[in-house]
């Protein structure tokens, strides 16, 4: 192992030693496993119930519509309120609908509108927890630690698709796949007791806490007066419009009728997604500050190349190995970009930053998730699929030439005196 080897695992190892972050990241993998089993089993329910892939793209246009109304809404909360109880009070409502819509699948009453509504629910669900769980994460740690804690916390995410689509295939095969329902309900108990054993965020001063109870409007402000954050929501965006729907919306469908395969099939593609993102997001560990551009760059090629080899592929290997790299590449973009935001945003318009940045992919999500799959319906998946990673290859790189050497500035806001140690 070489010396940059055992640094990425010093950084690892040190972070995981606090208390309140190991729990944190301990309660997230449980949680989030459980998730990817459920969002496997329930595109694998409604490929079933329709062939039309506008359909699907109705499933995440409802999901993601909340975000649209909500999430500056929210943002404004995760700096005003105590972010464990917003969170634990979002996972509490989602066990709930986790169990409604795994009676539903069992009784085999399950509809498409059933899906739908309940998308919408866990919408307004996702548009609280989402910044209040990006704002959090700093709050754990020390500030120059903020970059390894986000790479860890990406890490746990991504590595979660690799336990929880295969389990699911699994489960699907084995009990139905209400059972992915029934476990993804019982998962979200782990953060809870992980978010119950937090302490609570250290008071700053008079003049930071009167600052974290003004508007949205001050969050829309700061993105708008930075460069940087703009052009990094430019590229989330386009990966949102142009990728997003080619490894997730359209997916079912297209392991149905392009590859004519079946469900421990895409259980297994999307574990090899999840394996990609996984490596993607140890990978942050070795980007230096320097190299940040020179990667978002390769991974933007990776991306463009990974959509067009899955437009001509017709086997499951050759698929495997564009979403491996497409997984690879986004997740060390959207690792790099949240870890600049994060680094960029003051600490008390963490919250209303993350829920701008956020927008850019929640809030377009349901536009995306209508507008590749109904080009699908119309020109078929193949061109669609050609098309999108052209396109999204030739603005992607105007974006980050835009952004320039700027993605590897150093933070430029000072820490808060009550953010430099966190509470053990």
């Amino acid at each position: 192992m070489d010396e940059k080897e055992k640094g990425i695992g010093r950084k690892a190892l040190a972070l995981l030693r606090q208390g309140p972050f190991r729990r944190y990241i301990i309660g997230s993998l449980i949680s989030d496993s459980g998730t990817w089993m459920q969002m496997m089993a329930q595109s694998w329910v409604l490929s079933g119930l329709t062939n039309k892939a506008i359909l699907l793209g109705l499933v995440n246009f409802a999901a993601g519509l909340p975000a649209l109304a909500l999430a500056p809404i929210a943002g404004s909360l995760a700096d005003r309120w105590d972010k464990r109880k917003i969170l634990i009070a979002t996972q509490i409502v989602q066990i709930i609908f986790a169990i409604a819509l795994g009676f539903l699948v069992m009784s085999g009453r399950i509809q498409i509108w059933h899906i739908i509504f309940f998308a919408l629910l866990l919408g307004i669900a996702f548009s609280y927890e989402m910044p209040a769980i990006s704002a959090l994460v700093p709050e754990l740690v020390k500030r120059d630690e903020i970059g390894a804690a986000v790479a860890l916390d990406r890490s746990v995410f991504h590595g979660s698709r690799l336990i929880g689509p295969s389990l699911a295939g699994f489960f699907i095969g084995w009990w139905g796949a209400a059972s992915a329902f029934f476990t993804n309900a019982f998962s979200f108990v782990a953060l809870i007791i992980a978010l119950i054993s937090l302490p609570k965020r250290p008071i700053g001063t008079p003049e930071e806490e009167e600052q974290r109870r003004s508007g949205i409007r001050d969050g829309f402000r700061y993105v708008f007066s930075n460069r940087l954050i703009l052009s990094l929501i430019a590229l989330i965006a386009l990966n949102t419009i142009f990728v997003f729907p080619a490894i997730s919306v359209m997916l079912p469908l297209y392991v149905r009728n392009i590859l004519h395969l079946g469900a421990e099939s895409m259980g297994g593609l999307m574990a090899v997604s999840g394996s990609g993102a996984f490596l993607g997001s140890i990978g942050l560990f070795s980007v230096a500050r320097e190299n940040r551009l020179k990667f978002m760059g390769g991974n933007v090629a990776a991306i463009a190349l990974g959509v067009f080899l899955m437009s001509w592929s017709q086997s499951f290997l050759l698929t495997a190995c564009a979403m491996g790299a497409i997984a690879i590449a986004l997740s060390m973009n959207f690792g790099l970009a949240n870890t600049i935001v994060q680094e960029q945003a003051p600490a008390h318009l963490r919250g209303r930053v993350s829920a701008v940045v956020g927008m850019s992919f929640f809030g377009l999500m349901p536009i995306a998730g209508l507008i590749a799959p109904g080009f699908s319906d119309l020109i078929g998946m193949r061109p669609t699929l050609g098309i999108a990673s052209v396109i999204y290859a030739i603005a992607a790189a105007s974006v980050l030439s835009l952004a320039g050497r700027h993605v590897c500035d150093s933070p430029v806001s000072p820490a808060p005196a009550a953010e430099i140690e966190p509470v053990c």
